[in-house]
């Protein structure tokens, strides 16, 4: 599993605990593969982390957060990719760009074992289904700082829910396939049905 990069301006307690919490989510991937989510222990992960029990419970509450994180983190990746977007792009193009890229930059067989991992444990599939709230606000909040006219509102929140739907719909069909096609590849296929659907051919000509 890859690390998320480090910040030049990260302080030393900072750059400590994010290694740390590095470290934690790591070794519990790593176990939970190797022998299973539900046969895997809090002492397991924090043996394996080098760490004890009570630290642990310092950077999360349980070993489904652990997963949840991983969740969360694409969310936060996909909105720094909207605030790398050129100026000239449009919410929807910008979205999909930004989604595309943050999907890219996982492995794809990562990305498979991460989603497999939450499809077998009922809480933490619950969790994740409520997860996708947080990333609509995380999107939203990115897009708002390119696009900040109260008008556009509804019209950004909109571009969020479809992004969001984009992203369901592929993940399913990534986890269906076993990882056949890339998950860029199916999230290319979505949005492109979205234009079909929109501005389907013969509509408006002559």
């Amino acid at each position: 599993m890859s690390s998320v990069a480090a910040d030049p301006k990260e302080g030393l307690r900072a750059r400590k605990r994010r290694e740390t919490m590095e470290r934690i989510t790591e070794a519990g991937i790593r176990l939970f593969l190797n022998r299973g989510y539900e046969a895997t222990t809090l002492d397991d992960i924090a043996a394996a982390a080098s760490i004890s029990r009570r630290t642990f419970f310092h950077y999360f509450k349980s070993k489904d957060e652990i997963l949840i994180s991983l969740q969360s983190g694409m969310g936060t990746m996909i909105a720094e990719a909207i605030r790398e977007t050129p100026p000239d792009k449009q919410p929807i193009e910008a979205v999909r760009e930004a989604v595309i890229k943050a999907c890219a930059a996982v492995p794809p067989d990562d990305m498979l074992a991460i989603d497999q991992l939450m499809r077998s444990s009922e809480t933490v599939q619950a969790r994740k289904q409520a997860s996708y709230v947080e990333h609509e606000r995380t999107l939203l909040a990115a897009l708002r700082e390119r696009w900040p006219q109260s008008e556009r509102e509804p019209a950004l929140q909109l571009v969020v829910m479809i992004a969001m739907g984009a992203i369901r719909l592929s993940t399913k069909a990534f986890n269906r396939e076993a990882g056949a096609r890339p998950m860029p590849d199916l999230l290319r296929e979505t949005f492109d049905m979205l234009d079909t659907e929109l501005c389907p051919r013969g509509v408006g000509s002559s």
